[in-house]
């Protein structure tokens, strides 16, 4: 039998990097049938259907999947609209995947994760960084040694030309990233802000300081409207540090690439495969990938909505210019 997978959303983010991805994967596995995708515009929805293979197209969810009746379902919304999208599909009792952030604030998220409980199906947040190949090579190593032995991370987010009024959407993945390296909760972060009030209502840089409950510290730096588009990690340990470029966008570190040096000698220095697509160097097929993976082999997904609450209750802060949270 078929296993078939609707899509909630054919916007910019979704036909760049989630489509590509559904129509790779359906390329790869025979028995993965590319069901059905939605929009609001039924334009837009059946350009998405032509483009990426699927069988129909809708312009309400709802209709959709009493229709389609799919084993999965991805949902690519704003955030806006992310939290109530999302319980009414869980609520249907479909597994779930969809993109970050899972909810505005804490509270959604929690509406959320309740949903998901209420209804005992399985669910994903796409954090896409967790799936980059070269961050998973990273964390493989990190696991090499206790949470304990991670002595300070450091962060640095750069855009270019970023004048959203609220970054904290956007950033939110620097912090669930860092959170993921570290292996460990945040116990304190403090927050510092450079306004930029001359640039736009909001615009702002962004600078974290933060503890861990394993002991690690670390040191984020948000700036969107820089002269650079990149995302570069450091995490030292005893005796050891690793250096990480993540080929974000296709950007200026693609296809990016990891140091991995002891007492001042290279251990390894891997470059990402520079015949990846951006999805795949991105992470975005990896976490779409790993979602389908585990439900045709009947395993609860990695990454779901409780992994994704911490991170969310931080970047809320942003949006709200809080100096510190606690946990």
């Amino acid at each position: 039998m078929a296993f078939s997978l609707c899509v909630v959303g054919c916007g910019s983010l979704s036909k760049r990097m989630h489509g590509p991805s559904y129509r790779q994967y359906a390329d790869r596995h025979p028995d993965v049938l590319l069901a059905a995708c939605c929009d609001l515009d039924p334009a837009r929805a059946e350009a998405y259907r032509q483009a990426f293979g699927f069988a129909r197209a809708y312009s309400d969810f709802r209709a959709m999947l009493a229709a389609e009746r799919p084993a999965a379902v991805c949902l690519m919304a704003p955030v806006e609209a992310t939290c109530a999208l999302g319980c009414a599909i869980l609520e249907l009792g479909y597994p779930l995947l969809l993109e970050k952030p899972p909810g505005l604030d804490g509270d959604e998220c929690r509406r959320l994760i309740a949903a998901a409980a209420k209804a005992g199906v399985p669910n994903q947040v796409a954090f896409n960084r967790r799936y980059c190949p070269l961050v998973a090579e990273l964390k493989t190593r990190l696991e090499a040694f206790p949470p304990e032995a991670i002595h300070d991370l450091r962060y640095d987010f750069l855009r270019i030309g970023r004048k959203d009024p609220d970054f904290s959407t956007t950033a939110i993945h620097g912090i669930d990233t860092v959170r993921f390296l570290a292996g460990a909760d945040y116990r304190r972060v403090r927050f510092t802000y450079r306004e930029l009030p001359e640039l736009g209502p909001g615009v702002a840089n962004l600078f974290l300081e933060a503890e861990f409950a394993s002991g690690a510290t670390a040191h984020l730096n948000f700036c969107p409207v820089s002269g650079l588009l990149v995302e570069r990690a450091t995490v030292n340990l005893l005796d050891h540090t690793f250096l990480l470029n993540i080929p974000i966008w296709n950007a200026y570190d693609a296809p990016g690439r990891l140091l991995h040096l002891h007492r001042g000698k290279t251990v390894a220095d891997l470059a990402g495969n520079e015949t990846d697509s951006e999805a795949v160097l991105g992470g975005f097929y990896g976490e779409n990938a790993s979602f389908l993976d585990d439900l045709r082999a009947g395993r609860r997904p990695r990454g779901d909505l409780p992994s994704g609450l911490q991170s969310v209750e931080i970047a809320a802060c942003i949006r709200h210019r809080l100096p510190e949270i606690q946990f």
